[in-house]
């Protein structure tokens, strides 16, 4: 059972090795590294080492988990995921519309409980194995292929640029449509008894977010920002109040 999770630990190193590499390589879309982690997190002129020394660090500890059982790989994976999923909270919390960057400009959607949920079941497979012998294979292997496989929203990403092939930002996507997924939204349920009106009074989309602006009971600007891609699109909210003058002061981020 231990060493049936390791070939799921190293093709995962693998693959976000040679994802996040690609990206680095091609930058995706202009400023991509902008809006993936661990990028973000780190001034500008380190993003890109950034990205690169973390897809060098997984190749390290892919090689030593295929290669020998000593501990050093096999804790060193254990910390590698621990420190992934704090890195993922700290973007949920400061930067929610920067994607995970796990596997490169493929995780460019917003984190979310799935992609942390991902690290944490990637932290406890890795200290599960530190005592295990070499790699195998068993129904244990496929089991968590299964639940890795349901925590991974890149899977519905590459679905979509399959069918569309596409980049998010460049789709089309009706006003109407990114409205609906709003007042789907859990967000929106939270905030629409507060709301003086139940239609937007602007709106108006960047890149792969719809932004929805009305106004509350308190004369507030209330500033919806729906993802435009996902089977359960990320969905922001702020609460804007307006100057003096009764002017809209200009949105530039959007919080949680």
């Amino acid at each position: 059972m231990l060493e049936s999770q390791l070939p799921i630990l190293i093709v995962l190193l693998v693959l976000g090795t040679f994802a996040k590499l690609a990206t680095v390589h091609s930058e995706g879309e202009p400023g991509a590294l902008t809006r993936l982690g661990p990028a973000v997190l780190v001034p500008g002129p380190l993003r890109t080492p950034a990205m690169i020394s973390c897809a060098v660090g997984e190749l390290v500890l892919a090689t030593g988990l295929l290669l020998t059982t000593h501990p050093l790989f096999r804790w060193g994976t254990v910390v590698f995921f621990a420190l992934s999923t704090y890195v993922l909270l700290e973007l949920r919390r400061r930067r929610p519309d920067a994607g995970c960057g796990c596997f490169g400009e493929v995780s460019s959607a917003p984190v979310g409980l799935r992609s942390i949920g991902r690290t944490v079941v990637l932290t406890g497979m890795a200290l599960m194995s530190v005592w295990a012998p070499a790699p195998g294979l068993s129904w244990w292997t496929l089991a968590g292929v299964v639940v890795l496989a349901a925590l991974s929203p890149e899977l519905e990403e590459a679905v979509d640029r399959l069918r569309y092939r596409a980049p998010c930002e460049q789709r089309p996507a009706a006003e109407s449509v990114g409205l609906a997924r709003l007042k789907a939204s859990a967000t929106w349920r939270s905030y629409v008894d507060q709301l003086a009106a139940a239609e937007p009074y602007d709106s108006w989309r960047e890149m792969c977010w719809r932004f929805f602006v009305f106004e509350n009971r308190d004369k507030d600007d209330v500033v919806f920002a729906v993802y435009l891609t996902g089977r359960h699109p990320a969905v922001r909210v702020a609460v804007v109040g307006r100057d003096d003058s009764g002017s809209m002061p200009e949105y530039t981020a959007v919080s949680a």
